[in-house]
């Protein structure tokens, strides 16, 4: 039996992760900043599917929750076979209109998170030679989108370098990418995505499951669906500066504060 540590697990792609790997007999370790939302779901993977579900209750835009997470990845008597770094959020408007310390917290939980993580995960997961870590980035990734874009940047080089270094030790590392996807993600950031056209929402459990396949084949990038792939080529052909102004404004109206 393997073990599988997800962050960010109570929503979104997390819990669809929680739940494919579930489904496919990996034990759990779940982790994530509302202890509540946790237990409840931990309890109703180990009924459904009869795996071993635990918890660890840890903010990973401080440092407390990320040293509580590094300690478990590094635990060698329990150890982690595959991490999914899946932790994230948007900022509620756009670059000077958000406090810079929120701008500050993103890139501790996108990237300095991401990187630590990696390293305690990947660190044990060569000394037995084998394992595998994800990295969610995002399609936001290769176009201009402020500091969310950034760090899902970052991200995606991270990975892929990362990746290379390792090679043939028997660690596989994966950077996901998807693009538009149903969860609670654009509501918690306070955007109206309404102007997102239907045929780019995208089903968690389908980016799921295709990122499984992915990382399966030894692929370092995963651009989930077909659309997105055409999407991301056509983007590299088009002006930096017509790229700019679709993305900025794509998904990104917001409510009242």
């Amino acid at each position: 039996m393997t073990t599988a540590l997800i962050t960010g697990a109570t929503a979104g792609l997390g819990a669809a992760f929680a739940r494919r790997l579930a489904r496919d007999g990996h034990d759990l370790v779940l982790v994530a900043r509302n202890g509540e939302r946790l237990r409840e779901e931990a309890a109703a993977l180990h009924d459904r599917y009869g795996v071993e579900a635990s918890v660890t209750v840890a903010d990973l835009s401080t440092e407390g929750g990320i040293s509580a997470v590094e300690e478990r990845l590094a635990d060698q008597d329990r150890p982690v076979d595959l991490l999914v770094n899946n932790a994230g959020f948007g900022n509620k408007d756009t670059f000077l209109n958000v406090p810079v310390e929120d701008e500050l917290t993103m890139l501790k939980v996108h990237c300095e998170a991401v990187l630590r993580l990696t390293s305690a995960a990947a660190g044990s997961m060569r000394a037995r030679g084998r394992g595998g870590v994800v990295n969610v980035a995002s399609v936001a990734a290769f176009v201009p989108r402020g500091t969310y874009g950034a760090s899902k940047a970052w991200v995606v080089q991270f990975t892929q370098g990362v990746a290379k270094d390792l090679a043939g030790s028997g660690v596989r590392l994966m950077a996901l990418c998807p693009g538009f996807v149903r969860t609670e993600f654009h509501q918690r950031a306070g955007m109206d995505a309404g102007s997102v056209p239907g045929w780019m929402w995208l089903d968690a459990d389908k980016v799921v499951d295709a990122a499984v396949k992915d990382l399966a084949r030894g692929r370092t990038l995963s651009i989930p669906d077909a659309r997105y792939k055409a999407l991301m080529g056509a983007a590299n052909l088009l002006p930096r500066g017509l790229l700019a102004r679709a993305s900025s404004s794509t998904g990104r109206r917001y409510g009242p504060r």
